[in-house]
């Protein structure tokens, strides 16, 4: 009788550690809270028939980069956009810093910046494979690029604390930068939201930029539950799991595997636990949370300035210093009048998204954790600044508070949709500082979220170490990617 492998969750992280332990030979069982799979990479009409929003990610930068997907051939599976501008940042005036993939075209549209830009950014996107390599994975390692990993850290340091202020010396570029900085949900500048934005700025110059799936992200869930489904996979919907002590998973004895893509807190209620271990579980930070409203609308939006209509991704959020002003009152846990928004508009490339001559726009703010702010008003002024008339070409809109987001998905703990405070200290200590961090002190119990290494993203890459782990572990067998997709 084949080992049996139930994974709680079916994120991305679930689903892919599913479809390694599958491949590996388990019997695997896939139990989901929710009524339709895919966690944070689902697609719905939330608004009106016709109109198809992603529900939590809509664009992933790390997605074809990622190790595990590049092996699964997520690329092949499923169709992509790449964009041939990765982000945009409008300004007032009718400005506006456009990052095209192209990098000496963003250069040379960032004027006097431009020689500093590519300074930043090239020796990163030139080598993102050896970025993806060093921020891939828990940080407690002898690095295999130790130049490219020099080179990162130096910027993260110098770009997230107030010596970055001189690197540039117009609106545009530096609003450019903090925009992405800003997706790390964390008080700026700060060198966790340095690393985290240089990560993704680095993705936006190199391959397929900052590249979504044609239909929406629940064709990344999709091609994964193929998989599965092809390698005998069970999938259990509407089993909500709120303590390990309801599960029948197997017997450890015999090599049997729980996986964990949930908020690292569920392991809290095994009575066996170590109490060293479950005080670490409890002393791990949960940051600031989102807050997202999702747009149907009768035509494109009126940007100010027509490139940004080029671009999936929007960041609205107006100069620097007023994007930090932002960040750092909700990381006091209160707001400005105008939030930082991450936008995506993703119809402006997918005609599948919604019906013809039509759009879709899908915008979160961050808001203190827990917060019940509808951020309906304060998302379409800010969208609206930029973009005068954009009121009139809605037809429908819904909201998700943070206090609702746990309903939707029970990891995102106050509405953090990180999986963890995004800080220096919580990246070699997430959840706990080891250097094998999916492993738990119970057998056989193992640790598949974006709570663990590399973090937060659709990658996969948390699941595949879950199931890599276990799999050294149990099987005594040591597996990369390419060994379970060999041809």
């Amino acid at each position: 009788m084949a080992r049996q492998a139930t994974v709680v969750g079916s994120g991305p992280n679930g689903l892919s550690a599913a479809v390694a332990l599958a491949r590996a030979g388990f019997a695997v069982r896939i139990l989901e809270a929710s009524d339709t799979l895919g966690g944070g990479a689902r697609t719905a009409e939330l608004t009106l028939p016709g109109f198809h929003h992603d529900v939590g990610s809509a664009v992933h930068p790390a997605a074809l980069s990622s190790p595990f997907f590049r092996a699964f051939g997520l690329r092949e599976r499923i169709e992509w956009i790449s964009p041939d501008v990765s982000y945009a940042h409008p300004l007032d005036g009718g400005r506006a810093a456009i990052a095209w993939r192209d990098l000496e075209r963003t250069a040379a549209g960032l004027g006097r910046d431009g020689r500093a830009w590519r300074a930043v950014i090239r020796p990163l996107s030139a080598h993102l494979d050896n970025v993806v390599d060093f921020t891939g994975s828990q940080l407690l390692r002898v690095p295999r690029h130790p130049v490219t990993t020099i080179r990162f850290g130096l910027r993260a340091l110098q770009l997230g604390t107030r010596l970055g202020g001189g690197t540039f010396s117009t609106d545009e570029a530096s609003a450019l930068l903090t925009g992405v900085f800003a997706h790390a949900n964390t008080s700026l500048p700060s060198v966790g939201g340095a690393a985290s934005g240089l990560f993704l700025a680095a993705h936006a110059h190199a391959g397929d930029g900052w590249a979504y799936p044609r239909g929406g992200a629940q064709r990344i869930s999709d091609a994964l539950l193929d998989d599965l489904r092809a390698h005998g996979a069970e999938v259990r919907t509407d089993r909500e799991v709120t303590s390990l002590a309801e599960l029948d998973w197997g017997d450890p004895d015999a090599g049997d595997l729980l996986l964990l893509d949930t908020s690292p807190r569920l392991v809290l209620t095994h009575p066996a636990l170590p109490a060293a271990y479950a005080r670490a579980i409890r002393r791990y930070a949960y940051g600031p949370a989102a807050a997202k409203v999702d747009f149907a609308l009768h035509g494109p939006i009126p940007w100010a300035n027509p490139d940004v209509a080029l671009s999936p991704t929007v960041h609205l959020g107006g100069t620097r210093a007023e994007i930090e002003a932002s960040e750092n009152a909700v990381a006091r846990g209160t707001l400005t009048d105008r939030p930082y928004v991450l936008a995506v508009q993703p119809s402006v490339l997918d005609d599948t998204r919604a019906p013809a001559g039509h759009h879709v726009l899908w915008a979160y703010m961050h808001v203190p954790a827990y917060s019940t702010l509808d951020p309906t008003d304060l998302v379409t002024r800010q969208v609206e600044r930029f973009a005068p008339g954009f009121r009139d070409r809605i037809l429908a809109s819904r909201a998700m508070t943070a206090a609702e987001r746990p309903a939707f998905n029970p990891a995102d703990v106050g509405g953090d949709i990180l999986g963890g405070a995004f800080s220096f200290a919580q990246a070699f200590r997430r959840p706990v500082v080891s250097r094998t961090p999916w492993r738990t002190p119970l057998r056989g119990v193992y640790l598949a979220s974006a709570a663990t290494p590399p973090g937060p993203g659709v990658t996969g890459m948390p699941g595949w170490y879950a199931a890599r782990q276990a799999l050294r572990d149990t099987a005594n067998v040591r597996v990369e990617p390419s060994d379970l997709f060999e041809t």
